[in-house]
Order: structure tokens, then C-alpha cells, then sequence
């Protein structure tokens, strides 16, 4: 008889120094189904998917395919058996087109060996109709949007017809748009008889576009549950082991003098020969949580490098506490009171082959408490600084303040980026997207945090694109569209769809500064 199950992984055990990533779990995805796999950040769902895709080996257990035992010693054997995988953070070769990453490892070739591009473009361009994956396939990576991207890595699956689709946190980078789109994409994949495994932590997708769902936490099996008969409440308290607060409690704002004033700032943009922040002026004030809102790519990314140093400014001036920092280093602003939860946590947040301590004193290594007056690291004083934040931010790695940065699951990467800009006591804290990849848990405590700062009397730019977190968080909502800021809106006058409108561009106020 025919299994039922499209693959079975039975009694899995994966261990790293000093942490069992998967203790035991059974996950069964059956044909045509969209099976989610939930759990807090570091509970091991991307550990569990990459010994299916044959980046781990499994110290106990058997993985079955069509009810067929099978070994899966390296991504080669899992693609040889119909199983792709999008990593969470894409595995593209940015100077190559669309096309040629689709097609690198597995290129037609004539019988000479000259490459049979056209064929290869007619099936792309046939699968992205097929399923609704629209791109152009002489784009290179570099230039096309984070959304374009995942469509590339999707069509890179399906051009290898592959059966099983593995999506790691397939929504961390997209826009609300992008989302939607993806998760018809999704749909229309398990309707052509597609079955996939879908990580997550965000519960209304899950409930959405799953139909059974698997939590894990600390990497043991919790249970499997179908959607449509359990709520986003019982799926958090499976995930977290409490119940969770959805909303964010905050006493109203009381706002002091302004702390940030930024005046007609344009910064260039480095992709086309328009400014991507054009003549933007705002205050932000103590005791207040602003946020810049808006749809990705209309320049807040530029906006905060010229804040935060990253990239000079071609007119305009900050004052920071009443002084001028237009001009200042990155290190003068931090130790001037400002701190920076980047957007990029691999390239502007991490030394990801340092050790998780070092990563902590990045930005305050040459202090007294941490260097000697000869320039000799004070190594106790680190460790010990360091043990206390992992402690304070529950921050889970395999060995502790000696884990190497790139060894830690995403959303630890950010507790601990998050930990260090905290501690440092600013008088401004930028904030951008600061849970993402971050479980309910984690993001109920961030959330916590970006209010106790504003409640000690210090500034918070929120820069986010989660509708959600633009309503609930902040006391101020500016929207960027273009470029510029096109509206002012009070969380607790507005509405999501009002909200969309000025995110769109279809509405736009004269705001002053």
C-alpha cells in the first residue's frame, strides 16, 4: 500500500557541544499538504529541516521518503530525492542573474558541453507562470528586491523538480505585500500536489496558510495540531510554555525636550542617481517612541546610515542632545548616546566568527573595565560582563559567552545584538526592525524593553515594517513613501487601512518638522 506520507522523520536526535538541538522528534509531512513546524527562537526547527536537506547527519533516527527508508548524507542526495530547501538567509550569488542561479549545478549542456541556456530560460519562464512567481531572469541578485530573491531560490527548487519544499522563516524579509503574495504562491505549490514544511514563528500565517502545524520546544516535540481546530492562543502557550501577551501594556507618553532633531536631511542613494531621503525633517523627543513606517525600500534604510554614520549626508544637519553630529564618526555618536539595533544583523550587527563576548564589547572594548592601561584586554572583566547580559537577555547558545556568533540561531544573534545597545544606557536608541526573526516570546520582551527605555526618559526610533508592531508600539508614526515623510499619524486615531493608504502613496499630509 501506497504510504500516505510524502517523508517521515522518526525519533531524531541531533546534538552540537553542549546542546541537544533535537531530542527525539517524529515529524510527519503528508502529500500535498502545507505542514508548519513552530518554535520559540534556537527550539531547533532549522536544525531539524537542514538534517532532512542533508546538512546534518542525525546521531539517532531514520528518515523515510514515500514510506521508504533513505539516507541523506549531503544536500546532493536530498535533491536527488525531490527535497529543496530556501534558507532563511538566501544562498545567492549576487553578481549572477536570476537565470544563472537557477540553474547553477544542474545546467543543460549539449553534447559538445556548451551550455543550452534557452531551453533552461523557457522553463523558468514557464514555472514562474506556472505557479505565479513572476521575475526576470537577466536581473542580476544585487539588483532585484529581497521579495525577487526568495522567488528565485523557489524557482530554483522547482526547476530541480523537487517534491518536498523546505521554507526556513520564508517571511523574516518580506513586505505585507510580498507576504500575501507568498502565501498564495504557497497555495497554489500544495495544490499542484506540492507538499511543504513551513518554519515559522509568526501564528496568524501559520493559521493562514498551514494545515497542521508541529511545535518544538527546546528541541523536543510538543505536538502536532490541525489549524483549523486550535487558535493562536493555544499555539503560543505550546510554543512558549506560557501564556503570552499579544499587546503591548504601556502607560500614555509623556514627552520631555527633543533629544534627536534631524533638519532637511538628503542622503544619495547608491542603486539610482535620485536622493533616497530627500529634505526629511523630524524631532524626536524624550519619553517617546517614534516610528518610521513605511513599505520597504522607500529610504528609511538610508535614513538611518546617515544617522547612524554609515553613510554621509549630502545636505542637512542632526543634533543629538543639542549638539552637532553631522559630521561625527560612528564611535563619537555611540559614545555621544546613541545606540543602533541594525537592520542587517550580519553585516552591521556582528563579528559572526567572533566569540559571543567579543561580540558584546564591540563597541565599548576600549574602556577602562575592559582594557588595562598597557591596551591588554581585561579577559575576567569581559566574561564576566558578558555571562551577566546573556543571563539578563536570555540569550541560548550551545557554550555560553565562548559560542562563535555564526553558531547561534537568528533570533539569539539579536538578543544579543539587542543586549549590548541596551546596556550601554543611550539616550537614543535606534531600533530598526528589532523583532525580526524573533518569536512571540522574544518579541513580547523586546517590545517590554523599547517601552522601559521611553518610560526612563529616553528617546526610541522605531524604524519597522510589521503592521502590527507600527499600531501597537509606538506613540508617534511618521510614513516614509519615496523618499520623503508623507504623513504624521497618532497609533491610537488611525487605522491599518489609513495607515496602508499613506504607505502606498495614495495619501499624504504637509508635515511639519
Amino acid at each position: 500500500m501506497e504510504s500516505p506520507y510524502a517523508s517521515e522523520m522518526l525519533n531524531i536526535t541531533k546534538r552540537f557541544p553542549g546542546i541537544i538541538a533535537n531530542d527525539n522528534i517524529t515529524l510527519q509531512l503528508r502529500k500535498g499538504e502545507i505542514h508548519a513546524l513552530l518554535g520559540e527562537n534556537g527550539a531547533g526547527k532549522s536544525t531539524l529541516m537542514s538534517v532532512l536537506f542533508g546538512l546534518y547527519q542525525a546521531e539517532e533516527g531514520i528518515i523515510k521518503k514515500d514510506g521508504v527508508e533513505v539516507k541523506i548524507k549531503d544536500p546532493n542526495d536530498a535533491n536527488a530525492l525531490g527535497i529543496g530547501m530556501v534558507h532563511q538567509h538566501f544562498k545567492l550569488v549576487e553578481c549572477f542573474t536570476v537565470l544563472d542561479n537557477i540553474i547553477m549545478g544542474v545546467e543543460p549542456v549539449g553534447p559538445l558541453g556548451f551550455l543550452r541556456k534557452k531551453e533552461a530560460r523557457e522553463k523558468v519562464l514557464a514555472l514562474s507562470k506556472k505557479y505565479g512567481l513572476e521575475v526576470d531572469p537577466d536581473a542580476k541578485i544585487e539588483d532585484i528586491t529581497v521579495g525577487m530573491q526568495q522567488r528565485t531560490e523557489i524557482l530554483k527548487m522547482l526547476y530541480r523538480d523537487n517534491e518536498i519544499l523546505i521554507f526556513d522563516e520564508p517571511t523574516a524579509v518580506l513586505t505585507p505585500q510580498e507576504i500575501v503574495e507568498l502565501m498564495q504562491i504557497m497555495r497554489n505549490l500544495a495544490a499542484e500536489g506540492k507538499s511543504i514544511l513551513f518554519i515559522s514563528h509568526k501564528l496568524a500565517e501559520i493559521m493562514a496558510v498551514a494545515d497542521r502545524c508541529t511545535v518544538l520546544r527546546k528541541g523536543k516535540y510538543i505536538g502536532t495540531v490541525n489549524t483549523k481546530d486550535t487558535t493562536m492562543e493555544e499555539l503560543s502557550a505550546m510554543m512558549v510554555g506560557r501564556n503570552v501577551n499579544f499587546h503591548v501594556a504601556k502607560k500614555p507618553a509623556q514627552p520631555g525636550e527633543a533629544i534627536l532633531e534631524v533638519q532637511h536631511m538628503t542622503v544619495a542613494s547608491k542603486t539610482h542617481s535620485n536622493n533616497a531621503v530627500k529634505d526629511v525633517s523630524f524631532t524626536v523627543r524624550r519619553g517617546e517612541i517614534v516610528c518610521i513606517a513605511g513599505i520597504d525600500g522607500n529610504g528609511q534604510s538610508e535614513l538611518v546610515y546617515g544617522l547612524t554614520g554609515l553613510e554621509p549626508l549630502t545636505s542637512g544637519k542632526i543634533i543629538l542632545e543639542g549638539k552637532d553630529i553631522t559630521k561625527a564618526s560612528i564611535r563619537k555618536r555611540s559614545t555621544s548616546g546613541m545606540s543602533h539595533i541594525p537592520e542587517d544583523r550580519h553585516k552591521h550587527g556582528l563579528v559572526l566568527d567572533y566569540s559571543l563576548e567579543y561580540n558584546i564589547i564591540l563597541q565599548t572594548y576600549f574602556e577602562s573595565r575592559f582594557t588595562d592601561r598597557m591596551g591588554f584586554l581585561r579577559r575576567k572583566s569581559i566574561r564576566s560582563y558578558s555571562d551577566k547580559l546573556i543571563d539578563q537577555y536570555d540569550v541560548r547558545s550551545g557554550q555560553g559567552s565562548i559560542t562563535s556568533a555564526r553558531a547561534m540561531s537568528g533570533g539569539n544573534q539579536q538578543k544579543a545584538i539587542i543586549a549590548r545597545e541596551l546596556d550601554k544606557q543611550p539616550e537614543l536608541l535606534v531600533a530598526v526592525q528589532p523583532t525580526r526573526g524573533l518569536d512571540v516570546g522574544a518579541i513580547e520582551y523586546i517590545h517590554k524593553q523599547l517601552v522601559a527605555q521611553r518610560d526612563a526618559g529616553k528617546g526610541v526610533l522605531l524604524i519597522s515594517l510589521e503592521l502590527d508592531e507600527v499600531m501597537d508600539v509606538p506613540d508617534r508614526i511618521l510614513v516614509m513613501y519615496e523618499g520623503e515623510i508623507v504623513g504624521e499619524l497618532d497609533p491610537k486615531k488611525t487605522t491599518q487601512e489609513e495607515l496602508g493608504l499613506y504607505m502606498a502613496g495614495a495619501k499624504r499630509d504637509e508635515v511639519r518638522a
